[in-house]
């Protein structure tokens, strides 16, 4: 389970609840890869993924906006880290995932939850202010 912590917030409430529906699609993924029962779990790999692409795109959408509203100055740099996290998301071989499934979601929980911590943590909390200046 990937836990929201309060220190996670950055004070935009829009974008505070988006990290919070982020957070909730990692849980997916984690409750996937922990479902035993569950013997084939291609379908919903291809499922969750497309889920967390498309939200995760509507998101990066909302924070640009909110970030040239409030003339950001670092923006051009955030929108790649925006770019290079969905490029990785399109990266995904989906023919390799039917191989290996736990293994693949362990790979892609990891890789979320370790981006989405950092990213809000370092990047994120840098837009948090914007509005006061």
């Amino acid at each position: 389970m990937v836990l929201w912590k309060d220190d996670y917030g950055v004070g935009i409430p829009d974008i505070d609840e988006q990290h919070k529906h982020l957070f909730d699609i990692a849980n997916r993924i984690s409750e996937l890869l922990a479902n035993e029962l569950l013997v084939d779990k291609y379908d919903h790999i291809v499922a969750v993924l497309n889920e967390l692409r498309e939200y995760t795109i509507e998101h990066f959408a909302a924070e640009e906006a909110y970030m040239i509203e409030h003339k950001y100055r670092k923006l051009l740099s955030h929108k790649a880290l925006h770019h290079d996290f969905i490029e990785k998301i399109d990266a995904v071989d989906l023919n390799q995932i039917d191989n290996e499934q736990n293994l693949y979601l362990k790979d892609i929980l990891n890789f979320v939850t370790e981006w989405l911590i950092s990213h809000i943590l370092q990047e994120d909390k840098q837009i948090g202010g914007l509005s006061e200046q």
